[in-house]
């Protein structure tokens, strides 16, 4: 690894000297370095490609690190960036320029030993580019960072490479199994499917969305199997990442937490989700408050974190619709100090408010506390007589356990979290059987009336489920 560490102190730059020195002695190993004392002197050292990992200090004099870095991503778009600095209050405009951390001073080996792993490790992987596929069109590289997800259909594998391009092949799914079982950030999700968890943004309770939004199936044996496997690549992609603001990620029943963050500022976005992801959570983005209306309506949340400035209607507007769609409790995240527009979010519904200058750890003790309250109690849900017991796998009515088959409850506890939307017989064939080839609906016909039978016989003072003709079925829940 090729390692330049540029800080105008001298005091802190013999000491990175000393630390660095350390760890190659701990690791056995012996690293290209160059230390420079002043930004003008490696900026006119640098071509372009000369270094793998640049340390460089925030504030220097003349030209500051900051300015540094938005000259190397002219030279250099792939060199990792460390800064370094006594404050935390560059931290977002660092990651403006692609900074891989930002590491508080004075570093230490705990802080600065981790990253340098895992650089090494990154860089080992990128030696491994890929494998080699004779496809329809001769023969080609597939690398590995670039493949999206695998899919089998009919005997013919697809390979989807994230920028779009699909490359297939005649085989089967456990031939391809075995040039990436050894590779972590490969999981097999489905029988027809093998994805790459660096592409990953949520996991469903049936299905997986990627970043380039393709939805990729999740059988229901695996499904705790594949959020454990995530919790766990996003807590190694973390810890390292970030190692001055780690902790363990967090144990939960139905796998990471799944935060909507609502902020249309690039850089606050990425600042707090990687706290978040820190954390083990599962982060997705809305610019605006009409694309969020729209993403909580299809998906589900454990929290929605709301900045207050945002397109169109405000965060306040935005939070009282909010309330109205979902469970999930809503938080500001404001630059906006004021007291009274922290009432003004309470009055909307927030459940908390927290500024922007908020310290990390702060930051994250507030959103652990408001989620683990919000979700112990949503581990049961009531519907009048009837009670959803999610971590039972139980329905009861009126205190009475029915007698439900796996899928029946799966498809009750499913058509539940939007109570009123009616679902196509294809969009719950989906939710259950994954990408199973469509039946036209029989499979679903035939456990929707058996399940509907037995809430009837249970309670036939009320229908919670109802059919609509031509469309599909909706869930109606009881009075209390």
């Amino acid at each position: 690894m090729r390692i330049a560490v540029c800080d105008d102190d001298e005091q802190e730059l013999a000491h990175l000297r000393e630390l660095i020195t350390e760890y190659q002695l701990s690791r056995g190993i012996s690293n290209d370095c160059r230390f420079f004392n002043n930004s003008t002197d490696f900026l006119c050292d640098m071509k372009g490609g000369e270094y793998d990992l640049i340390l460089l200090d925030v504030l220097m004099p003349g030209v500051s690190g900051v300015q540094v870095a938005r000259e190397l991503r002219e030279l250099d778009k792939n060199v990792k960036l460390i800064f370094i600095s006594s404050s935390p209050e560059f931290a977002v405009e660092s990651y403006r320029v692609g900074a891989y951390y930002y590491l508080l001073k004075p570093a230490d080996a705990d802080s600065l030993f981790p990253l340098l792993d895992k650089v090494e490790s990154e860089l080992f992987m990128q030696k491994e580019q890929g494998f080699v596929l004779k496809d329809r069109k001769g023969i080609v590289m597939i690398s590995f960072a670039g493949l999206e997800y695998v899919e089998v259909i009919n005997k013919t594998v697809s390979f989807h490479m994230a920028d779009g391009v699909i490359r297939e092949m005649t085989a089967a799914l456990a031939d391809v199994e075995e040039k990436l079982s050894h590779r972590p950030e490969f999981i097999k999700t489905h029988r027809s499917y093998l994805v790459n968890l660096k592409y990953v943004q949520s996991i469903g309770v049936s299905s997986i969305v990627t970043k380039n939004e393709h939805i990729i199936p999740v059988s229901r044996r695996r499904r705790n199997q594949i959020q454990d496997v995530y919790v766990r690549f996003l807590h190694q992609e973390g810890t390292v990442v970030r190692a001055s603001d780690t902790s363990d990620v967090q144990e939960h029943p139905g796998g990471p937490w799944r935060i909507l963050l609502v902020d249309d500022d690039p850089a606050d976005r990425t600042f707090w989700a990687d706290i978040l992801s820190c954390h083990g959570c599962i982060v997705q983005f809305a610019e605006s408050g009409e694309n969020a209306i729209k993403m909580a309506a299809d998906n589900s949340y454990d929290c929605i974190l709301l900045d207050v400035l945002i397109p169109g209607e405000d965060g306040f507007v935005i939070c009282e619709r909010l309330r109205k769609i979902v469970n999930a409790p809503v938080i500001f995240l404001s630059c906006l100090t004021e007291p009274d527009r922290q009432v003004q979010g309470f009055a909307a519904g927030g459940i908390e408010y927290i500024t922007k200058d908020t310290p990390a750890e702060l930051f994250w003790a507030k959103i652990e506390t408001r989620i683990k309250l919000a979700v112990s109690d949503r581990t049961q849900l009531y519907f009048g007589p009837l009670l959803l017991d999610l971590t039972e796998h139980k329905a009861l009515m009126n205190g009475e356990e029915l007698t439900l088959t796996p899928i029946e409850f799966d498809i009750l506890w499913r058509i539940s979290e939007q109570a009123g939307r009616v679902f196509t017989p294809e969009e719950i064939y989906r939710m259950v059987w994954g990408s199973q080839s469509w039946d036209d609906g029989q499979m679903v016909q035939m456990h929707m009336s058996r399940l509907r039978r037995k809430l009837e016989k249970a309670w036939g003072e009320h229908h919670f489920i109802e059919a609509v003709w031509g469309q599909g079925y909706r869930f109606v829940p009881g009075s209390h």
